[in-house]
């Protein structure tokens, strides 16, 4: 079982931060038929999360787009009004799905924590599927209404499922009667209740709907801010920064690392979540808005931070970035040249990342400062209120990645079998991705689906790429493998460097790796295919290799 960072602490500081009366009191309790690790104090839903920051920041900007701002006090009092227009024209009531489909907009979020507030549950389609794609997910999930914006409704089209009445965000809007009172929250909403049902990125077969709870954001935003104070303690920092948190959120809400920040971790830390215009992610405007609006917190994919942190480095009068405080990342090993830029670009910001899934609410494991620099292939330690270990672990030390917490989903919706194959009696969520243990941090190897077979080798792609991005002309690179007649697979390079040949490619991998893990083929691309949300589509690149 991987340990975490509490464990490192001063019995008598751990006791002051998470002991009994503290105010991250951690007790053991049972969670669906489950013993885990809880918080002892902990708001009983979301909207009891989001009233707490009202009362106590109140008048601090919490949603902050291009066109309009709330302040926690008056989102509060949004809500209420845009729920009584979905309870009463919509019949939207307890357990009822509603399914959300656009971009980041402020409808968008009002609208979501209004589902909530009513105890509802949000379908989240993702905003960059084509009508066949969205139509599978209205089949799956059978809400009672659909939200959304012109363009992405309109490539529904003609359906032949059962109408599902359709509305605007504008129209839901503008049926505000203001002389009405709002609705109150759902008088019998717990916390084990689903909130949203979230779809996987569908790797293998259609994507599935991972149904998340109340309780698995709430203890999300906990859990992160405990971690956070831990880390600083262990790292000799014992002053609370400055200012008020401000964080720069690119992440789409249909995605878990944008739903969690807007329905938990942003309120539970009263922080001020600015989004950029629509469109696609540009890096200028992102460091623009970070000036403007002296960003604390960046969040994003290794590839982005590495483009803002040589922009900066190239012209640091021009971006002012000293407000930084946080750098987080997902769960891919940080390249040596990112590892250098975090230090000398923003050396006052602590780098952190953490492995998570939509199917554990972004709970799994952690690293951050300057343990994550000196160990860049690792991702850390368990998070506080998440259990983590390798099953079915191979002579090579290599087992498949399971985690038990608070967070994890309740299940695929309408999916038992599915549910069932990844899910046990126990709680233990199997993720699918394999690691190893490395000097007591877990080692992120591959995903199943990516191991590559060579000779009866198994092969993990993520060791090949973590090689590849460390030399100075590789901008990116992924390893997938390609059929052989006698050997199964072979390994195939699919790289961004303009400067580079083939043989430079497998000369840099053959200096420190097996001679059979060295890629035999080698292709150049002006740019690997990402997601909206900076997932690398490698299915989507062994299609077009197979093309």
């Amino acid at each position: 079982m991987l340990t975490n960072d509490l464990d490192r602490l001063p019995s008598e500081m751990r006791t002051a931060l998470c002991g009994p009366g503290s105010p991250f009191e951690l007790t053991r309790e049972s969670v669906r038929g489950v013993e885990l690790t809880v918080f002892a104090r902990r708001p009983p839903h979301l909207p009891g999360l989001l009233l707490a920051a009202a009362e106590q920041h109140g008048d601090r900007p919490y949603l902050v787009f291009p066109d309009r701002r709330l302040t926690y006090k008056e989102t509060v009092g949004e809500i209420p009004a845009v729920a009584a227009v979905l309870r009463d024209r919509h019949g939207i009531g307890h357990g009822d799905r509603v399914a959300v489909v656009g971009p980041n907009s402020l409808e968008y979020a009002v609208t979501l924590w209004a589902v909530a507030w009513l105890g509802a549950i949000s379908v989240s389609l993702n905003g960059w599927w084509t009508g066949p794609e969205m139509r599978h997910g209205l089949q799956l999930a059978e809400p009672k209404l659909l939200i959304g914006e012109d363009r992405q409704l309109e490539r529904l089209g003609d359906t032949e499922l059962p109408a599902v009445p359709t509305v605007t965000f504008a129209a839901l809007f503008a049926a505000h009667d203001a002389d009405k009172p709002g609705a109150p929250i759902a008088p019998d909403l717990a916390e084990d209740d689903a909130v949203s049902i979230l779809f996987t990125s569908g790797t293998t077969g259609r994507p599935k709907g991972a149904v998340i709870t109340h309780r698995g954001l709430v203890n999300f935003a906990q859990d992160s801010q405990l971690r956070g104070y831990t880390e600083a303690i262990l790292s000799g920092q014992t002053d609370p920064p400055p200012g008020p948190p401000v964080a720069l959120v690119v992440s789409p809400f249909f995605h878990i690392s944008g739903l969690a920040p807007l329905l938990a971790g942003g309120p539970f830390n009263g922080m001020a979540m600015v989004f950029p215009p629509r469109g696609r992610w540009d890096p200028d405007v992102h460091l623009e808005l970070t000036t403007r609006y002296g960003v604390t917190q960046w969040s994003g994919v290794p590839t982005q931070l590495l483009r803002l942190l040589r922009m900066v480095a190239a012209d640091p009068q021009r971006y002012d970035v000293s407000q930084l405080r946080t750098i987080g990342m997902g769960g891919a090993p940080i390249s040596t040249e990112l590892a250098v830029l975090l230090g000398s670009v923003i050396p006052g910001a602590r780098p952190a990342q953490g492995f998570g899934m939509s199917e554990t609410c972004g709970q799994g494991t952690t690293i951050a400062g300057a343990r994550m620099v000196d160990n860049p292939q690792s991702i850390g330690l368990a998070t506080p209120t998440s259990e983590v270990m390798l099953g079915d672990v191979g002579d090579d030390g290599i087992g498949e990645i399971r985690v038990r917490t608070p967070s994890v989903f309740l299940g695929y919706w309408n999916d038992p079998d599915a549910t069932a194959a990844v899910l046990d009696a126990d709680g233990w969520y199997r993720t699918g991705d394999y690691g190893r243990v490395v000097d007591g941090m877990l080692q992120l190897e591959s995903r199943l689906r990516d191991m590559i077979i060579r000779g009866g080798e198994n092969i993990y792609p993520i060791e090949i790429e973590n090689r590849l991005s460390e030399h100075p002309d590789v901008l990116d690179a992924a390893v997938i493998g390609v059929p052989h007649d006698e050997l199964g697979q072979e390994v195939m390079a699919v790289v961004v460097a303009p400067n580079l040949t083939v043989a430079d490619i497998q000369a840099w991998a053959g200096e420190t790796l097996a001679p059979y893990k060295v890629p035999a083929h080698v292709r150049f691309v002006d740019a690997l295919p990402y997601s909206a949300t900076g997932k690398l589509l490698k299915r989507e690149l062994e299609k077009q290799i197979a093309d």
